[in-house]
């Protein structure tokens, strides 16, 4: 490594969910390590300058190209190209839905400082927090911690490193600006819900990337209300799976696709080797 500190950049898409955007921003306030650089992309959401006005961010827009369908891939890209041009070399994906612990940055820092010469990305626990959550200040979240069971929760100042790379989840996770640059981003044919961080875990595990698993670097994921399956992006989540097999070769949110034929939504042609929306079944998107 040179002796230049990192430019620490976080990136946030948002499309609506205004509330649990302040309440993110106000939690960088209170951490140890703030950002350098906040990109705040919005997807055909032109209130987001009004939320974020007492804010130290730069707001980007996009226009999806169909109202009803979010481009997260290609937001998150966005996001990543304004932070690199502004001077990033890590960049912290999180979600709008999300509040940062007080120590999120500060451990995303010191792990990535830690391991130089891997090619890793750097995920932290998440906590879901219930739907009558009493608080939202950000100074006591941690005594509400409890990391979702499917991830490796590493202890503070511990960091794990995995080569299951199908345990990725883009809703929080660091990268170095060099290594996002050399897997070119989230792949941009996914449109919406579904599969896009998927085939990124694919793209960097052909790449040698490993999971560095960073104890303490703690996100809050904020409730809100979802459907299992979700039904309602079922025709992003079919067009998305066949973008995915047409890469990899298999089917990926397999659990999903299996639900939505119990539920004669879609169904498997095995001759065509496609899943299909059933005529009749709802393709809303929103």
């Amino acid at each position: 490594m040179t002796g230049s500190p990192d430019v620490v950049a976080v990136i946030t898409i948002v499309s609506g969910r205004h509330v649990h955007l302040r309440r993110q921003l106000e939690a960088f306030g209170h951490s140890t390590h703030r950002p350098d650089v906040h990109i705040i992309v919005a997807m055909d959401d032109p209130d987001i300058a009004t939320v974020v006005a007492d804010h130290p961010v730069r707001v980007i827009h996009i226009r999806n190209d169909d109202p009803h369908t979010l481009q997260l891939a290609d937001a998150r890209n966005a996001g990543a190209a304004a932070a690199i041009a502004a001077g990033a070399t890590i960049l912290v994906f999180l979600d709008v839905d999300c509040i940062p612990g007080p120590d999120l940055l500060g451990r995303y820092l010191r792990s990535c400082a830690a391991t130089p010469d891997l090619k890793l990305l750097y995920c932290g626990p998440v906590t879901y927090l219930p739907s009558d959550q009493p608080t939202f200040d950000a100074r006591e979240l941690s005594r509400f911690t409890d990391p979702h069971p499917a991830r490796p929760s590493p202890g503070c100042g511990q960091t794990q490193l995995s080569s299951e790379l199908m345990l990725f989840w883009s809703l929080s996770f660091a990268v170095r600006a060099a290594d996002w640059l050399a897997l070119d981003g989230f792949h941009p044919g996914y449109r919406g819900y579904g599969g896009e961080d998927t085939d990124f875990a694919m793209s960097a595990r052909n790449n040698g990337f490993r999971i560095a698993w960073v104890g303490g670097a703690h996100a809050y994921h904020q409730h809100h209300a979802v459907s299992n399956p979700p039904i309602e992006h079922l025709a992003d989540i079919l067009r998305n799976a066949r973008v995915f097999h047409r890469r990899w070769g298999t089917w990926p949110m397999e659990g999903w696709l299996r639900a939505f034929a119990e539920r004669g939504l879609a169904a498997y042609d095995p001759v065509g080797d496609d899943w299909r929306l059933v005529s009749g079944g709802t393709s809303r998107t929103g």
